[in-house]
């Protein structure tokens, strides 16, 4: 049996989905953990990064179940949308990481 599935195909779309923004998740918490290592060299001010990075993450991970649900039906009803708003928030997320970055390596002296 299908065991809650909507659609008879497992491993389509909707886990490959689940599966990608899980791994972007992940990504956005190592990078606030690479973060950590500036704090000594940088002061305080990479813990905004920390906070940019998590910040995403958690949004990420909060609109996972959501996503995945609507997902399902849209392949059952053979009408899937892509999430803009989720993938252009994590992309701007992401330019405001660089952009910050760049300003802590450099415009900010080594403590």
């Amino acid at each position: 049996m299908n065991r809650g599935r909507r659609h008879p195909d497992p491993g389509l779309q909707p886990e490959r989905t689940w599966l990608g923004w899980g791994r972007t998740m992940l990504a956005m918490v190592v990078v606030s953990l690479l973060f950590l290592r500036w704090i000594p060299g940088y002061g305080g001010f990479p813990a905004i990064l920390i906070g940019v990075a998590m910040i995403s993450a958690g949004g990420v991970s909060f609109r996972q179940r959501r996503r995945y649900l609507r997902i399902d039906e849209g392949v059952e009803m053979e009408r899937v949308h892509a999430d803009a708003v989720a993938v252009l928030a994590v992309g701007g997320s992401i330019i405001v990481l660089a952009l910050l970055s760049a300003y802590v390596i450099l415009a900010l002296p080594l403590q």
